[in-house]
């Protein structure tokens, strides 16, 4: 595959949609086998991976990988997000998130605003809960790691007063995680285990960078992980809420030659051509031809606003649209054929009957003549991965009978909008009242 790399003040609506998938690792072609060479790569290459507690098909944090790679073993994924002094650890980056431990650092103004804005209130729950902090405190740098039911079996038994009427023991981690003094030391299952920082960061990666230089950092990682991107996208990536911090450290980024201002066809903003930004060293291809299904929380279309600039695709979630009004399905996941968005299909793991049921699916504009028999050679492969012996294909959906055409091998089934999901596990959580500052 030819790339081209050229200067250009104006792009097409085009060569931006192949700059940002190339930038995000889809004009390559999939490894023969998926290591853990090729894991850390596609997690270098994105920087960042989203956490969602759904497991209808795939835990969300598990598909971008499968997506650039193809068919890959999750427990060696775990391994890296998980095992004892792992090189990934949790943090609210972008939301709840995976990130390398060295970057843990660059958070430290996000860690600050958080305490400044729930830690330091004389009335507000972290200080009125004060006792309960200090003892979750205490318990973390006697005991090490801990889950929260091992911290509130322990307080009841202590009977030192109703904090756990109101689970206090988990808000004061998640607190005291939203302020960087707590890391996330693993899970079971779904679960956090929670230590204190210093006991899973390595001194150096706990400094705090200062807050102008993580902004210029995180912002050209953005740009390199976006490849083209406004400067509300390239917030976005790391949720920065600093508007005017943001277009300074663009500004800075330009006179350093990190990236430079573009426009591009069709984007716009307050009716005028939008500015854009391109990662100085992006490739714009002459051609992706991918295949891939992608989680809603994959960074091609976590940004819903960038999603339907990008590929005019509109796109939303419907977990908690009443199953009667839903239009596409519970989770539907975006399909990539080509260099566009063509498509999405609402997907289930049936782990009794070994079954991958697509409970939806549905076209888009602009699909090739060949999307079905590419799509489906991409459930075949999503089915193998997840361990899943066969495929069936309900009748909601205008894609469902193209896509049961080209699996001649997969069973039919009668679907709907009411047709019963999977629930999702406990989500990760901020304790109530409470936002991640940016």
């Amino acid at each position: 595959m030819a790339i081209v790399v050229r200067v250009k003040e104006t792009l097409t609506a085009a060569e931006a949609r192949r700059i940002a998938l190339a930038a995000q690792g889809f004009a390559q072609k999939r490894p023969d086998a998926a290591g853990t060479r090729q894991l850390n790569l596609a997690m270098a290459r994105m920087g960042i991976l989203q956490i969602d507690s759904v497991n209808v098909f795939a835990r969300s944090h598990y598909m971008p990988l499968f997506s650039r790679l193809g068919p890959y073993d999750t427990a060696a994924l775990d391994k890296l997000l998980f095992a004892r002094r792992a090189p990934y650890v949790e943090s609210w980056a972008h939301v709840a998130s995976f990130i390398p431990v060295a970057d843990w650092g660059l958070f430290a103004f996000r860690h600050q605003a958080n305490r400044r804005k729930y830690g330091t209130k004389p009335d507000g729950w972290f200080h009125t809960h004060r006792e309960i902090v200090d003892w979750v405190l205490s318990e973390l740098a006697t005991r090490g790691p801990l889950r929260p039911a091992q911290i509130e079996h322990d307080a009841k038994q202590t009977q030192r007063g109703p904090w756990w009427d109101w689970d206090v023991v988990k808000n004061a981690l998640e607190y005291l995680f939203l302020f960087g003094d707590v890391a996330i030391a693993g899970r079971r299952g779904f679960e956090r285990t929670y230590a204190l920082a210093e006991h899973v960061i390595p001194d150096a990666a706990r400094e705090p960078v200062p807050t102008e230089v993580a902004l210029r950092e995180l912002i050209g990682r953005a740009a390199r992980a976006y490849g083209v991107g406004t400067a509300s996208d390239l917030a976005d990536y790391y949720r920065i809420k600093d508007r005017a911090g943001v277009i300074t450290a663009l500004r800075e980024l330009e006179d350093a030659g990190v990236v430079r201002p573009v426009t591009v066809d069709g984007w716009r903003s307050a009716g005028r051509p939008a500015r854009a930004w391109l990662h100085t060293e992006a490739a714009i291809p002459r051609r992706v031809d991918a295949t891939a299904l992608l989680t809603p929380f994959d960074p091609v279309v976590w940004f819903r606003d960038r999603a339907e600039r990008l590929f005019d695709f509109e796109y939303r979630i419907e977990i908690y649209t009443p199953a009667a009004q839903r239009r596409f399905g519970y989770y539907s996941l975006p399909v990539l054929v080509g260099d566009d968005i063509v498509g999405r299909i609402d997907l289930k793991a049936d782990r009794a009957a070994s079954a991958l049921l697509v409970q939806s699916a549905w076209w888009e504009h602009g699909r090739p003549a060949d999307a079905a028999e590419r799509v489906a050679d991409e459930l075949r492969a999503a089915a193998r991965w997840q361990g899943l012996e066969s495929i069936s294909v309900s009748r909601w959906g205008d894609a469902t009978d193209d896509l049961a055409g080209a699996l001649p091998e997969a069973r039919r089934h009668d679907g709907g909008p009411a047709a019963p999901v999977a629930l999702a596990d406990d989500e990760p959580s901020l304790p109530p009242g409470a936002s991640v500052e940016a």
